[in-house]
């Protein structure tokens, strides 16, 4: 059983600072103004801004979530080296994993962690009035919800606390909260955001009004809130200052943090933990991990080949969609063209997720931990064709082809003209299209109900939902039940 696997035991960076100088009680008799423990900080605007920068941390771990969204799906094969290279990933693959999935494990354990963080600053909300904090305020409620949301994904039914951390013995007392009650909170969260954010964030990369009603939106969309979602959604497309901007160059460093950009992840290429703590990267693990197998050539970092796209995939694009080979790279014809070499890893299909390769850069340390490529959570494209959705099943089609055009003629591709159950196939069809690699394809197809159709083993009642970890249900002793089917 792994020390740091239960929720319980996820604490922040300011936290453990304080118990590190917690160890030495005759040194804090002599230096009373460093005698700081978790109960008593949050005595400036310093500390809050310092605590939300510990919650923010957790975000680059988030790269799990991409990877095994994509994995998951239809759009790719687990990849590697072998069969037994990262088991975790080939099991989800294959729809095969179970409640013991080291990975699956770091998709709870991570975003739990998340939850703790921005749970610390909001325990202590009312502690330290300042100017401003009202923002700070909001930025952890909408980590709160953005890292509560990806858990609802994934697992459903989940404990809550409301603005308080959880602690050591919770997970026997705290049961999991039925699926409508966490969204709640996260509505809750989000509307409170939108309420005390503006659209311009006070530095790159922090939250702004338009990621929350953006993340709103989504959530309306996956609990089928049609109108609700279409509301939300209008409101930031008409309202917010955001733009399609140019594909080629989207996924580039040139195109970070562009017009399209509603939230965006940040990584750094700066030297940070090794594979004993990926978390602990400022890099994109997820990149590293998708690159092409001892790769020599132009543009590219070497990698480990995992995340493959299918060949049903790449064939999907018509030959004048753009985002074809800006998506996703056909590697016998990058050689041939450029002479480049490489060899083949397990379940190779002859294609990759251009998007998120490794560039050539001047990133720190090891080039598989440390690209600093970041990770496009929201973009505008994905406002776009949710409003589209919304709208469509709302009752107004002229709307969603309104919203779904701007995607297409981008693409390069002649408008939409469908009606009703047709036109719905379009924009479900135009999502993969436009978002393949970015993993929303799993969460897609589930919320569609379409998995079954087109997941290689996947079953029905079962498979929507990801196992607890094993150690959390042990821990909980009998308090919280597994998924179904696990």
């Amino acid at each position: 059983m792994k020390i740091n696997s239960s929720i319980f035991k996820s604490i922040s960076l300011v936290m453990l600072f304080a118990m590190l100088l917690g160890c030495s009680e005759d040194y804090l008799e002599k230096t009373k103004e460093y005698n700081i423990d978790s109960e008593n900080y949050f005595n400036s605007e310093a500390d809050y801004y310092n605590a939300l920068i510990g919650a923010y941390d957790i975000l680059q771990s988030t790269y799990v979530n991409v990877l095994l969204g994509e994995i998951a799906s239809d759009n790719t094969l687990s990849g590697g080296e072998s069969a037994t290279d990262v088991i975790g990933f080939q099991q989800v693959d294959e729809m095969t994993h179970t409640q013991v999935n080291d990975n699956l494990d770091d998709v709870w354990d991570w975003n739990f962690a998340g939850v703790q963080r921005a749970n610390y600053i909001l325990e202590f909300q009312d502690k330290t009035e300042f100017d401003g904090k009202n923002k700070i305020i909001a930025e952890a409620r909408f980590l709160r919800a953005y890292f509560t949301f990806e858990l609802v994904k994934w697992f459903g039914p989940l404990p809550l606390k409301g603005d308080a951390r959880f602690v050591l013995g919770d997970e026997k007392s705290i049961p999991r909260s039925p699926v409508t009650e966490v969204y709640a909170q996260i509505e809750g969260d989000l509307k409170f955001a939108i309420d005390n954010l503006d659209y311009t964030a006070p530095q790159i990369g922090r939250v702004t009004k338009g990621a929350a009603q953006a993340l709103l939106g989504k959530a309306y969309l996956y609990q089928r809130k049609y109108p609700e979602a279409a509301d939300v959604l209008d409101n930031l497309i008409v309202n917010g200052p955001y733009s399609l901007s140019d594909f080629a160059t989207l996924f580039e460093q040139e195109g970070e943090n562009n017009s399209e950009s509603v939230f965006e992840i940040q990584y750094t290429g700066e030297e940070g933990a090794g594979f004993d703590c990926l978390q602990c990267s400022e890099g994109n693990v997820a990149v590293g991990f998708q690159g092409i197998r001892n790769y020599t050539g132009p543009l590219f970092e070497s990698g480990f080949s995992f995340n493959v796209p299918t060949q049903e995939a790449y064939d999907m694009f018509a030959d004048n969609d753009i985002r074809k080979d800006i998506s996703i790279l056909d590697i016998e014809a990058w050689a041939d063209e450029t002479g480049a070499s490489y060899i083949e890893g397990y379940k190779h299909t002859g294609y990759f997720n251009r998007k998120y390769l490794p560039r050539k850069n001047e990133n720190a340390g090891d080039a598989n931990l440390t690209q600093p490529n970041n990770y496009r959570a929201i973009r505008f494209a994905d406002v776009l064709l949710m409003a589209a959705e919304a709208y469509q099943k709302s009752g107004s089609d002229e709307k969603a082809r309104t919203y779904l055009n701007l995607v297409r003629d981008r693409a390069e591709l002649d408008p939409a003209t469908e009606s009703g159950n047709s036109l719905a196939d379009v924009i479900f069809q135009e999502r993969r299209l436009e978002l393949i690699g970015e993993g929303h394809r799993f969460f897609d197809l589930v919320r569609t109900d379409r998995a079954a159709q087109n997941i290689d083993g996947f079953t029905t009642g079962k498979n929507e939902l990801f196992p607890i970890p094993l150690e959390e249900i042990e821990f909980s002793q009998g308090n919280w039940s597994q998924n179904p089917g696990y």
